[in-house]
């Protein structure tokens, strides 16, 4: 579906892709490490944070589309979707990892997708504290304007796995996890969409996580996959639809891992 789009039109997405990420970066920055009120929004006795950081910069992202291309479709994580009546969608997350950002940790980021005809087909994770942008097209992905490629990887006894929400996981979610977890070189978890980006950076061979939202995955496809990579559910397959995500930077780590996880 990709072949239909100019380079020129890819680009000008990418571009204005950017614009968004700096409008949110100036209200997250603004927030990032200082007192903040922080909400709930679990009501069953979980934790699920929200602060007025993440509503402000969707918010921000969300005028800028709607002034720019008001046909789109926006879907966010804070707010209800807009539908559009074209065949692009963009998908936001203006803090993926508020825990971490709530506690002052630099693994939090935004996330912002293009969807054409529902692929993704541009990615951005951007970390501002970090002043650390990582843009996928299906042209390549860069890291502020610099080429970046997945490593190849020996096997699972020499690789380096990462998770986050370990404990949201079902018990076979998490005995499935554990096996995999079990025959790599190191584990290690709760780094949100960063881990993701160490993946296309050559850091991190895979990550495999559950329970995860589609403003959570999207932005991270093209990530990887222009970096070389690999994306798919625990099974193998392009959708991740059951909130299951396994991204590896190389093939036969991709093969290896889902020997674990399929069967869940």
């Amino acid at each position: 579906m990709t072949a239909n789009l100019t380079i020129d039109a890819i680009e000008e997405y990418k571009s204005f892709a950017s614009k968004l990420a700096d409008a949110a970066a100036v209200i997250t920055l603004a927030n990032f490490r200082k007192p903040i009120n922080i909400e709930n929004k679990e009501k069953a006795g979980a934790f699920d944070p929200v602060t007025i950081a993440d509503k402000a910069a969707e918010q921000a992202m969300r005028t800028l589309i709607i002034q720019k291309y008001p046909d789109h479709t926006i879907i966010g994580e804070e707010f209800d979707s807009v539908n559009g009546s074209s065949e692009f969608s963009w998908v936001l997350d203006p803090i993926d990892g508020t825990r971490a950002y709530i506690m002052g940790l630099p693994t939090w980021g935004t996330l912002i997708a293009l969807l054409y005809y529902g692929e993704p087909i541009i990615g951005i994770i951007d970390q501002p504290y970090t002043k650390e942008r990582f843009i996928g097209t299906p042209t390549g992905t860069s890291l502020n304007g610099s080429i970046i490629k997945c490593r190849t990887c020996s096997g699972l006894s020499d690789a380096i796995l990462s998770s986050t929400a370990f404990d949201s996981y079902s018990s076979q979610e998490k005995e499935a996890y554990l096996s995999l977890a079990s025959a790599v070189k190191l584990n290690r978890s709760e780094y949100d969409c960063y881990a993701y980006a160490m993946v296309a950076h050559g850091f991190i061979d895979i990550v495999a996580e559950a329970g995860m939202k589609i403003v959570d995955i999207m932005a991270l496809i093209p990530v990887i996959r222009g970096a070389g990579g690999i994306v798919s559910n625990w099974q193998g397959n392009d959708f991740c639809d059951d909130g299951r995500l396994l991204a590896c930077g190389d093939a036969n780590i991709h093969k290896a891992a889902i020997a674990h996880l399929k069967d869940v």
